[in-house]
This record gives C-alpha cells, sequence and structure tokens, in this order.
C-alpha cells in the first residue's frame, strides 16, 4: 500500500510543477518568436534601405521610384503599408542618395505589447553616392 500512496503523492507534485513550469517555458518560447519575428523584420529593412539607395543611385531616378521600389521589397513580408519611407535625393553640393525606413514596433510585433518593449520604432538608413558625381 506505501508504494502506491507514494506514487500517487508523486503524481500530484508532478501536476502541480508542471502547472508551474508551464507559463515561464511558455513565456520564453514565445518571446523567442517574437525576437526572431523582430530581428527578421529589421534584416528585411535594412535591406530594402540598401536596395533602394542602389537603385536611387542610378541616373534618371526620382523619390518615387525609390519609394516604389522599397516598397516592392517590403511587399513580400507585408510591410508595404507600414513603413515610412524617407528618400534624400543628391544634389550637386551632396551627392549621396539616402533612404530612411521607420515602422512602429507595435505595426510589426506577433504579441502585441505582451513583453512590455513594444514602444518604439525600428529603423534604419542606408546612403549611396550617386553615380556620375564626382
Amino acid at each position: 500500500m506505501r508504494t502506491r500512496r507514494g506514487e500517487r503523492r508523486r503524481c500530484g507534485a508532478v501536476a502541480v510543477e508542471m502547472a508551474i513550469v508551464t507559463p515561464l517555458l511558455l513565456t520564453m518560447l514565445f518571446g523567442i518568436i517574437e525576437f526572431g519575428w523582430l530581428f527578421t523584420v529589421q534584416s528585411t529593412m535594412v535591406n530594402a534601405a540598401r536596395e533602394g539607395a542602389r537603385f536611387g543611385a542610378l541616373q534618371g531616378v526620382f523619390t518615387a521610384d525609390v519609394q516604389q521600389r522599397v516598397r516592392e521589397y517590403l511587399l513580400p513580408m507585408g510591410l508595404d503599408d507600414n513603413v515610412t519611407i524617407n528618400v534624400t535625393e543628391a544634389t550637386d553640393e551632396n551627392p549621396i542618395v539616402t533612404v530612411n525606413l521607420t515602422v512602429p514596433r507595435a505595426d510589426v510585433s506577433l504579441v502585441g505589447n505582451f513583453f512590455g518593449f513594444v514602444d518604439g520604432t525600428l529603423s534604419t538608413t542606408a546612403s549611396m553616392r550617386k553615380e556620375g558625381s564626382s
């Protein structure tokens, strides 16, 4: 009889331990997923800004063309409507094309404000010298 009672007590202890540990493990899992997603979004934005700057450095390309190119790059991630795109065109005094992208974290977060760090923005900047500039 003692063995059976001991087993019942162990089963109860296992259930209590599982009830305590499961929420912690799930919180860690969703935190890892959220961080990975934000890292992917940031990486995609960096590449889109770089692509926009590369495209903007060509002769005969205007701000609207660069913005359209960046939006096309962001379209597969579903970020094309959420991202603010600022393009600084090259001038004779400053032959550098600069593309700046920003997006509020709340617009790209998977879990909302659950982890408390959604406030703020993700941003990136890329610059290139305009072709034909000396």
